[in-house]
């Protein structure tokens, strides 16, 4: 199966109006530029078009990105740039969506092009490296001429409002040599929307400048900003350092420089050539060249090449050096250009390799670090961690496939990938979904957590507390033994909101203090799932400000001074730890709480005021209830059930399958509060309501947003890169794409609430329903939302504006 292509560079001009010193297509290796046509023909724009969409139609590809390059685009002229993009929107957007962007030296840009851009929604990316003094030591004219003020003019005409949505951000080369603070504070006030920092080109043949004194000099400069940039509170994003921090953390690099994320990227050159990426032409005379051209080939034949593979091949396709090294899964060997040596090839690592690791390990110091080929710290999972089918282009903080392989487990290609059943994406769309919807977004959210569950367990590095390693490692090993004799109980532990929640936070929270003590808590798991399983066991479990916590199940206070752990013995579903003890069903003791859970009426949940990863959300949650709060909460969540039944059906009976735990939260001193969390799925978090009513809203309002996450993880509705905002009713400020479109869905439920309640609810109704219909259109424009994005943006708006 060749890899597929979701990103094109189209090199519609070959020659350049500048003469950068440091520029990859004219100044290494290689010179086939001089054998090119200079401009690229309608007719190979017309060849190539139709064979990236019939690639998109093969695979299903949601959303196509072509980037204009060259040389200098803008030489091509407005009349053939115009022809290009119409040619470009006749045979691809028919098939899939399509994003076009252009990167640009801006010495041309002007109004005329920014029109055109305009008129066929090109984005606009300019070459920048920093102030002047920066600028003019490399992006020259060829007569030694500056090209700065001709730059800064082009990122003005961006600024202004009518053609501040074109503007994609700024791409910088760094040089050593020129003040960091200096370059920053002259990209930052250029107010691009993302800012793109790139190494020197360089290979172990032709290595970059180093400064005397300094071992890692890239590292050091790229750190000096690092430091200014969050002092500031990163005021733009900054990919390079946003790439990293993604892939230290298990997510997607979102960059051919760094992380294992396979590269989809294939270039056409004007003469019609297919190419590999054009920055190996760094390497040697020919290196990117294919001989297969768009006339006779497909991309998938493109694609098959060896050159394509090796980039799709993750970890296992680098150098046994990098496979060997601690950062690897951040690094991913650096970018493949980059590794080039004589002799052998792109199997080496980096030229940047010192720098990269020096980073690496300052900016991420507690990030976990595993080799390819090194031993796990705790004993390698036998919990099943099925594959979740997630876009590659998606940026979750933490994703299955960063998961070691379980031991044990089924090959990759037989676990089984989950998908809604039928008509369920647009029973989501319509604001409730079903019960159906809910149990199969579960079964996903399920199979996540399992995979999350084993990476904390497998998670390399050195433990300062010996006690909670045992934890850990015993708490494992329970877990692996009742998966396989009581996998019912392990799933109801699992299925828990605040298993996941945990989970993430221990994957990702880099400078948690309490790092050890977190990933100790598999004890905990353990545990709670021996009580459901109702088996003897017998283990150290970690003691948390003056107690041990099984979720799901309660909490034992323990004796002060006890060491980090306490032996908790579980039998026939009782717990015993400390001389205290207690059961699934009740307390014995004062020392034991259990969980506070609601019966009769539609909510069957857990009142969750123990578990210490419930605050997961943001907002302050109230410490243990009393017993008349308690008794409160479960007359209010009955007297909200009756309700909601009455007035929306299909909504409570979504609530009554997928809620399972109510947090409590504090009191607001003005309004009500509420909260969902993105790894909690499941759960939502509540301050008593102000009116007994308003309750119904919140929990309709905040289920709608639990959904639309899981959902997420499934589909991907939009581009999560995409800088633009929308503006909407119900904040004073432009919102990104992803909040706007959440609450949108949110306000749908809100609006068919209302309508429910007749007369008395008619003008809230149809504020909601316009402020839904007018969210919805303006999502629609944005050019951020896929094409499953645009079907259930649709799909909300027509629900909202449906009387039925």
């Amino acid at each position: 199966m060749p890899l597929t292509i979701s990103q094109y560079v189209l090199k519609v001009h070959s020659r350049c109006d500048l003469a950068c010193d440091h520029c990859y297509v004219y100044e290494h290796a290689d010179q086939s530029w001089r054998r090119k046509p200079r401009a690229i023909s309608v007719a190979t724009v017309d060849a190539a078009a139709i064979r990236i969409a019939e690639h998109a139609a093969r695979h299903r590809i949601g959303r196509v990105r072509i980037v204009l390059h060259g040389g200098e685009p803008l030489l091509i002229g407005h009349a053939g740039m115009g022809q290009i993009l119409a040619v470009l929107d006749r045979r691809i957007t028919p098939v899939t969506r399509l994003g076009v962007s252009i990167q640009t030296n801006g010495v041309r840009l002007d109004e005329r092009w920014c029109d055109l851009f305009g008129q066929h929604g090109v984005m606009i990316g300019v070459s920048l490296d920093g102030d002047r003094a920066a600028n003019d030591r490399h992006r020259r004219f060829a007569d030694g001429r500056s090209s700065y003020e001709q730059v800064s003019r082009a990122l003005a005409l961006l600024r202004e409002p009518r053609y501040r949505h074109l503007y994609a951000g700024i791409l910088c080369t760094i040089d050593i040599g020129s003040d960091p603070i200096a370059v920053y504070e002259a990209l930052v006030a250029e107010e691009p929307p993302r800012i793109d920092l790139l190494l020197p080109h360089a290979t172990w043949e032709n290595p970059p400048a180093r400064s005397a004194g300094l071992d890692e000099p890239y590292a050091a400069w790229l750190l000096a900003v690092h430091r200014r940039w969050e002092r500031d509170g990163k005021p733009v994003p900054i990919r390079f350092f946003d790439s990293l921090m993604s892939a230290a953390n298990g997510g997607p690099s979102w960059s051919e420089a760094v992380g294992t994320d396979p590269v989809d990227l294939m270039v056409v050159e004007t003469d019609g050539t297919f190419e590999e990426p054009d920055v190996l032409k760094i390497a040697y005379d020919g290196a990117p060249a294919t001989s297969l051209h768009v006339s006779s080939h497909t991309v998938d034949e493109v694609a098959r090449l060896p050159g394509f593979a090796v980039r799709g091949g993750g970890i296992a396709a680098l150098s046994q050096t990098c496979q060997a090294c601690e950062v690897v899964r951040t690094c991913g060997g650096g970018l493949y250009a980059h590794r080039y040596r004589a002799g052998t090839g792109f199997d080496n690592p980096s030229v940047y390799c010192a720098d990269l690791k020096s980073l690496i390990t300052q900016l991420a110091p507690e990030v976990r670090r595993v080799s390819a080929v090194g031993a796990p710290a705790v004993k390698a999972p036998t919990v099943r961690a099925p594959t979740v089918r997630a876009p590659a282009v998606r940026a979750p903080a933490v994703t299955a496939p960063a998961v070691r392989a379980p031991a044990g487990a089924a090959p990759a290609a037989a676990r089984p990938a989950h998908a809604l059943p039928a008509g369920a994406f647009d029973a989501l769309a319509a604001g409730p979904g079903s019960v159906a919807v809910i149990d199969s977004l579960a079964q996903m959210r399920l199979s996540v957590t399992r995979a999350l569950v084993a990476s904390v367990a497998s998670v390399d590095g050195r433990w300062r507390n010996e006690h909670l390693r045992q934890a850990a490692a015993e708490g494992w090993a329970l877990l692996c033994e009742l998966d396989a004799a009581h996998p019912s109980a392990v799933c109801e532990v699992f299925s828990h909101p605040f298993t996941r929640a945990w989970a993430v936070r221990c994957l990702t929270a880099a400078s948690v203090a309490d790092a050890e003590l977190d990933r100790a808590h598999l004890a905990g798991v353990a545990a709670a799932a021996a009580c459901h399983a109702g088996v003897t066991a017998r283990l150290p479990v970690p003691v948390r400000d003056g107690a041990v916590y099984i979720p799901t199940v309660g909490a034992l206070r323990v004796e002060a001074g006890l060491r980090a752990t306490t032996m908790v013995t579980v039998a026939r579903r009782r717990l015993a730890a400390a001389g205290q003890a207690g059961t699934l069903a009740g307390t014995r003791g004062g020392a034991w709480q259990v969980t506070h859970r609601t019966s009769g009426g539609i909510f069957q949940v857990a009142l969750e005021d123990l578990d210490p990863f419930r605050n997961c959300h943001g907002w302050p949650v109230t410490d243990r209830l009393t017993p008349g709060q308690t008794r409160a909460w479960k007359l209010r969540l009955g007297a909200a059930g009756r309700r909601l039944t009455a007035a929306v059906p299909a909504y409570a009976d979504v609530l009554a399958a997928g809620l399972r735990s109510v947090v409590p939260l504090r009191e607001a001193a003005t309004g009500d509060r509420s909260a969902a969390a993105r790894h909690a799925f499941g759960a939502v978090a509540l301050a008593p309501p102000r009116a007994p009513a308003s309750l119904d809203d919140l929990i309709v309002h905040e289920f709608q947003h639990v959904k639309l996450h899981a959902l997420i993880d499934l589909h991907e509705l939009f581009d999560a890169a995409d800088p633009r905002r929308v503006r909407v009713p119900w904040h004073t400020e432009p919102r990104p794409v992803a909040v706007a479109l959440h609450g949108a869905y949110a306000y749908l439920a809100l609006a068919h609430l209302r309508r429910a309640k007749g007369a008395a609810g008619r003008d809230q109704y149809l504020r909601y329903r316009a402020w839904v219909s007018e969210v919805a259109a303006a999502l629609l424009v944005t050019g951020a939302l896929t094409t499953d994005g645009e079907r259930f943006v649709d799909g909300i708006r027509t629900a909202a504006n449906s009387d039925a």
